[in-house]
């Protein structure tokens, strides 16, 4: 699976950006896709998550009420709304898709794709 992520940028405190992320490759084979992000000397933390079959949802709570993640299976698309953003939101986000598929000898092989990061700034 391959991804491109798009839509980050500067922003004021308070304001709204929109990060979608367009994938391709074996599509069948995506179990989840989600948002994640890394801001300078800090690990990669998720922010958000949507299940390919059934379309749940799970944010950190950091984000919750503010960010909403989305997917349009027609466009192979998941987007992340991000409103009333802070500057600690400030960070490179990820999109990373995990994907589940059976080999020729039936076993299953697990796997995360990820996409190239997009830069989020919030000044504030």
């Amino acid at each position: 699976v391959q991804l491109q992520a798009s839509g980050g940028g500067l922003v004021q405190a308070g304001g709204s950006l929109r990060l979608s992320c367009a994938a391709s490759g074996r599509l069948d084979s995506i179990s989840a896709m989600g948002w994640y992000r890394q801001a300078p000397g800090k690990q990669r933390d998720l922010v958000a998550g949507i299940t390919a079959s059934s379309g749940a949802t799970n944010y950190a709570d950091s984000v919750k009420g503010r960010f909403t993640i989305s997917r349009d299976n027609a466009k192979n698309t998941v987007s992340l709304q991000m409103n009333s953003l802070k500057p600690e939101d400030t960070a490179v986000y990820y999109c990373a898709a995990d994907t589940l598929y059976y080999n020729d000898l039936d076993a299953p092989v697990v796997g995360r794709s990820w996409g190239q990061g997009t830069l989020v700034t919030v000044s504030s």
